[in-house]
C-alpha cells in the first residue's frame, strides 16, 4: 500500500518543482529573458566617471577627459574599405585588420574594442561617418587628465587590463581601465565606481530601433568616489622644481597627523605621458632609462645609509639606557681610534671636549662612536647590547614597512646579532667591529619616508602616526587605522636632542637653513657613495642629506631631503629643506638668492661621471 501511494506522490512533487523552476526562469529571473532574446538585443556598457583626486586644499590633481573606443560586433560587420577607415582613424591598416581578427576569435557575437582611445579631433570625424560602417559603433569612456603635470610617483596611472587582470578580477572586461601604480592602484575599487548597462531592441537587420522593454532591465552606473589627498599641491610642485637636474627624494610630513604633505622623487616624468595612444611607447621609453630611473620612486623605494641624522637616534637610545647623559663628555682627537690602525675621521678641532649638545651641532663622530659603543658594551655582551639597540631603533618604524597607503616601498635594514654572527661567526665580533653604525653608515639602510617619519617622531617627543596620503572619508575604505605609535624612548629625553638639532641650524653645520622668525631644528649628513664600474668598486661624490622640523614648539612640518651625489648636507639638502619649510609656513619665500641658486643648480655632471670612461674627481 505504501508503494502505491508513494510513487504518485514523488511524481507530483517533481512536477511542482519543475513548474516552479520554469516560472522562475520565464518570469522572475530576467537574465534568462535577456538570454532568450539575445539575438534581438544590443547591450551597451555604461562606464562611470572615474573619481577625481584633489589635494588637501581642494585643488584638482587628477580630472577626467572624454575618450571614445571604436567597438565592433564581428558578425554584424559588413564588407568595408579598410584603407579608408584606417586613414580616418590615423592607424595602420594592418593594426585594424589584426584587431578585427582578434575580435572574431574572441566572439563573433560580442562587442570588442577595435581601436581604443580615439583622439578628440579624429572622434569628431568618425562620428559623422560611422553610419557607413555596419557593425561598428563608438563607446564613450573617460580617461585621466593631470592638469598640473606633477606627482606622477604619488598618483600612478591607469591602463587597459591585461590577461592576468582578466583572470584575477571578474569585474573587468577586455578594454577596461585599471589603476597601475600609486593612488590609482591602491584605491582602485573606490575610484573606478561600478559599470552599468543599457539594453536596446534590434530589428531583423540588426539595427537599433529603441530601448528594450522600455528600459526595465537597464542598470545605471554607480558613481565612483572622489579622493582628497593629504598632499599640498603648492609644496609638491615647489619641491619638484627645486629638485630639477638633481636626483633624490623629498618627504614632508605633518607630525601630529602623519599626513604626507609632499613626496618628491627626482627625476620624475609628466603623468600625462601615460594616457592615450602614446602610453605604451612612452612607458617603454621611461622603463628603459636604467640610468636616471624616472619610474623608480626614490622617496619610498631608495634605501640609503642615513648618515649623521641617525646620530639623533643613537643619542636617544643611549639616554634611555643611561649610558650617557647631557653632561657626558668625550674628547675628540680628529677622530675615533677603535682598533690598531683603524680610525674614524672627524672634523672637530683636535682636543675639543664635546658634550651631547655640542656633539650634535658639530656632528662629532668621536662622541657618537663612544656613545654607540657604550650601548653595545653595556652588560659585557655585544650580542645582547645590539639586540637592545635594535629594539629601540625599530620602535621608530625603521627596518620595516611603515604601512602607508601606497602599493610600493622598501623596509630598509637594521642589523641584529644574527646578522653579524653569520658574517663574523658567533663571538667573532664586538662593538669596534660595527662602530660605523654609530654615524648611520655601516649596514644601516633607510628610505627617505622612514627618515622623515623618525623626524616626525622626534618632533612629537616620542610618537608618530603612520604616514598616509588620503584624508579620512566616510565614503572611502581607507583600509588602514592610522593609530598613534609610541617609541620606546621616554619623552623626557627628547628635549636634549631637540635642542642640539636647533643649534645645528643656529650655529652648527646647517646655518644656511636658518629662517627668520621660524625656529628650525635639523641635522645634516654627508654619506659615502660607491658604485661598480666594470665590476670594480668605485667611489663617487658623497650624498647630501638633511632632516628637519619646524617650528621647534608645536611643529607643523617634518622633512627629509636626500640629494644623490650632493656632497655636504649643507650644500644641497639643507637649503632645499629650509626653502620648503619657509614656503609651507610663510606661504612665500623671501630668500630669493638661495632659491635662485637651488633652482639654477645642476648635478647632472656628477651623474655622468661613471659613464664617461675617463678619470674623474669627486667631492669638489
Amino acid at each position: 500500500m505504501i508503494r502505491i501511494y508513494f510513487l504518485p506522490f514523488i511524481a507530483i512533487l517533481v512536477s511542482i518543482i519543475f513548474l516552479l523552476r520554469l516560472v522562475n526562469l520565464q518570469i522572475i529571473d530576467s537574465s534568462y529573458k535577456l538570454l532568450s532574446d539575445n539575438n534581438a538585443v544590443f547591450e551597451e556598457t555604461l562606464f562611470p566617471e572615474r573619481g577625481l583626486i584633489f589635494d588637501r586644499n581642494g585643488k584638482v590633481l587628477v580630472s577626467n577627459q572624454s575618450s571614445y573606443d571604436l567597438m565592433g560586433i564581428p558578425e554584424n560587420i559588413s564588407v568595408f574599405d579598410t584603407i579608408e577607415l584606417s586613414n580616418i582613424l590615423k592607424v595602420d591598416k594592418n593594426l585594424l585588420i589584426n584587431n578585427l581578427d582578434k575580435a572574431k576569435n574572441f566572439s563573433p557575437k560580442l562587442p570588442s574594442i577595435i581601436i581604443s582611445q580615439i583622439p578628440k579631433k579624429i572622434n569628431a570625424v568618425i562620428q559623422e561617418k560611422i553610419w557607413k560602417y555596419d557593425g561598428f559603433y563608438l563607446q564613450k569612456k573617460s580617461i585621466r587628465n593631470y592638469p598640473n603635470a606633477i606627482g606622477a610617483n604619488i598618483l600612478g596611472y591607469v591602463s587597459e587590463v591585461n590577461k592576468n587582470d582578466l583572470k584575477k578580477f571578474t569585474y573587468y572586461q577586455s578594454g577596461d581601465l585599471i589603476g597601475r601604480q600609486g593612488i590609482e592602484k591602491y584605491y582602485e575599487n573606490d575610484l573606478r565606481g561600478t559599470k552599468g548597462k543599457n539594453f536596446y531592441q534590434k530589428d531583423r537587420f540588426n539595427r537599433i530601433i529603441g530601448s528594450y522593454e522600455n528600459g526595465i532591465f537597464d542598470i545605471p552606473p554607480k558613481n565612483s568616489n572622489n579622493l582628497t589627498l593629504t598632499i599640498d599641491l603648492d609644496i609638491q610642485e615647489y619641491g619638484e622644481k627645486l629638485m630639477k637636474n638633481k636626483w633624490g627624494g623629498i618627504v614632508a610630513i605633518e607630525p601630529k597627523t602623519g599626513e604626507v604633505l609632499a613626496l618628491v622623487s627626482a627625476p620624475s616624468y609628466n603623468p600625462n605621458l601615460l594616457i592615450g595612444r602614446e602610453r605604451s611607447k612612452n612607458y617603454s621609453k621611461l622603463s628603459l632609462d636604467t640610468i636616471s630611473k624616472p619610474l623608480f620612486d626614490r622617496g619610498l623605494q631608495a634605501q640609503y645609509a642615513p648618515g649623521s641624522p641617525f646620530k639623533t637616534i643613537n643619542a636617544l637610545v643611549a639616554l634611555q639606557e643611561g649610558t650617557i647623559n647631557d653632561k657626558t663628555i668625550f674628547q675628540c682627537n680628529e677622530g675615533h681610534y677603535y682598533a690598531k690602525g683603524m680610525h674614524m675621521e672627524c672634523f672637530c678641532q683636535k682636543g675639543s671636549k664635546n658634550n651631547l649638545l655640542k656633539a650634535i651641532y658639530k656632528s662629532c663622530n668621536t662622541f657618537f662612536a663612544n656613545t654607540y659603543r657604550s650601548i653595545i658594551d653595556k652588560d659585557g655582551s655585544p650580542s645582547n647590547g645590539l639586540e637592545t639597540w635594535n629594539k629601540y631603533v625599530k620602535s621608530f618604524g625603521l627596518g620595516d614597512y611603515l604601512g602607508y597607503d601606497l602599493p610600493i616601498g622598501k623596509t630598509g635594514f637594521i642589523p641584529n646579532s644574527n646578522y653579524y654572527d653569520y658574517w663574523y661567526n658567533k663571538d667573532g665580533w664586538k662593538s669596534s667591529t660595527i662602530v660605523s653604525n654609530a654615524i648611520g653608515q655601516g649596514e644601516i639602510l633607510a628610505t627617505p619616508i622612514q627618515m622623515a617619519n623618525i623626524t616626525a617622531a622626534i618632533a612629537n617627543r616620542g610618537y608618530f602616526i603612520t604616514p598616509h596620503f588620503v584624508k579620512p572619508n566616510k565614503l572611502i575604505d581607507t583600509k588602514k587605522v592610522y593609530e598613534k605609535k609610541i617609541t620606546l624612548i621616554d619623552s623626557i629625553h627628547f628635549e636634549k636632542v631637540i635642542e642640539g638639532m636647533h643649534q645645528v641650524v643656529e650655529r652648527g653645520t646647517a646655518k644656511i637653513a636658518k629662517i627668520q622668525n621660524i625656529s628650525v631644528c635639523g641635522k645634516t649628513g654627508t654619506i659615502e657613495n660607491f658604485t661598480k664600474i666594470k665590476g670594480e668598486k668605485v667611489q663617487l661624490t658623497d650624498h647630501s642629506i638633511f632632516i628637519a622640523f619646524a617650528p621647534k614648539e608645536n611643529p607643523e612640518i617634518a622633512i627629509c631631503v636626500f640629494v644623490e651625489n650632493g656632497y655636504w648636507g649643507a650644500r644641497w639638502a639643507a637649503p632645499i629643506a629650509s626653502l620648503i619649510i619657509e614656503k609651507y609656513l610663510n606661504k612665500e619665500v623671501k630668500r630669493k638668492w638661495l632659491e635662485k641658486r637651488i633652482l639654477n643648480g645642476s648635478l647632472l655632471n656628477e651623474y655622468e661621471k661613471p659613464y664617461l670612461g675617463t678619470e674623474f674627481v669627486i667631492n669638489e
